[in-house]
């Protein structure tokens, strides 16, 4: 087992945070990033594409980060890859000491910096969990021939928090479950009690005991930018309480370091919650040290 995954089955509270991959063929910048959160983050998740844009391989900076004594989840997605390559890459992976996965679909290639791309998209993320899975469990490729040694996946999915109708059922996160994921990185959630709410009926329906869940949150760096994450991020509320505070902050993005870090402080008391994933678009990683920093 990985260390997040032991942290998770323990019922400590965990926390990752995300780092985007330099557009780099050097390993210096991403490790020096890094540094930032040794010791203060559990697992450090590396993205793949994320805005369909081109980076430095989420591979190749996983096995980066495992080397230099870093714990990677490894963010895999859907998009650039058929199955094939797909087996390949992860069985490539934990060979190089990567074994957390977080499986998305990935970001429209027409959105990004390179519209022309063809997408792939021959596996949905459940497809690609399964197959993570039969890996894992089966020590068999899809053809048939044995994996020896077999990969020690700790497999995790996205999931979107959302404040439950009475009526609500987790289906969705119930059949990423079904297909392999062990556990959950959610779009942000500003508001504390809409977590509580939402992680109160996960557990309520018995899901936080199949699965640990990491609501993800973030120091946001200014209003202008809280205004944009609620016009353009589907699903994300920021509240009207805290656009005010960053708008009436002498350091906005102090204050929001500084709520992020309440954020923490609150979401560690809710009953059923595995922990949080930290994501600071456009900062760097000490944006995200300070906030785990000022939590205590």
């Amino acid at each position: 087992m990985t260390a997040l995954a032991d942290k998770i089955k323990d019922k400590q509270f965990a926390i990752t945070a995300e780092i985007v991959p330099p557009v780099s063929a050097s390993g210096e910048k991403l490790l020096a990033e890094a540094e930032h959160l040794r010791g203060l983050v559990d697992a450090i998740n590396v993205t793949d594409g994320a805005g369909a844009t081109t980076t430095m391989s989420s591979f190749a900076a996983s096995a980066l980060l495992a080397g230099g004594g870093f714990e990677p989840v490894l963010q895999v997605t859907c998009r650039d890859r058929n199955r094939i390559a797909l087996t390949a890459d992860l069985l490539g992976a934990a060979a190089q000491g990567s074994y957390n996965l977080l499986v998305l679909m990935g970001d429209d290639p027409a959105k990004g910096d390179q519209p022309e791309a063809k997408p792939v998209f021959d596996l949905d993320s459940r497809k690609v969990m399964q197959l993570a899975r039969q890996l894992r469990d089966e020590a068999v490729l899809p053809s048939g021939k044995a994996v020896s040694p077999a990969p020690q996946f700790f497999i995790g999915a996205a999931d979107m928090p959302i404040d439950p109708p009475a009526d609500w059922k987790p289906e969705a996160l119930q059949s990423k479950i079904e297909c392999g994921a062990q556990f959950t990185q959610t779009q942000f959630c500003f508001e504390p009690e809409v977590a509580r709410r939402f992680i109160g009926r996960l557990t309520d329906a018995g899901v936080t005991e199949q699965v640990g869940v990491l609501l993800g949150i973030g120091p946001i760096i200014s209003a202008k930018s809280a205004r944009w994450m609620n016009e353009n991020l589907y699903g994300v509320t920021v509240p009207d309480a805290i656009i005010a505070r960053l708008e009436g902050a002498s350091d906005a993005k102090a204050e929001g370091r500084l709520i992020c870090a309440e954020l923490i402080q609150q979401y560690r008391e809710i009953p059923g919650l595995a922990g949080v994933h930290i994501m600071a678009p456009a900062q760097k990683p000490d944006a995200i040290a300070d906030a785990i920093n000022l939590a205590g």
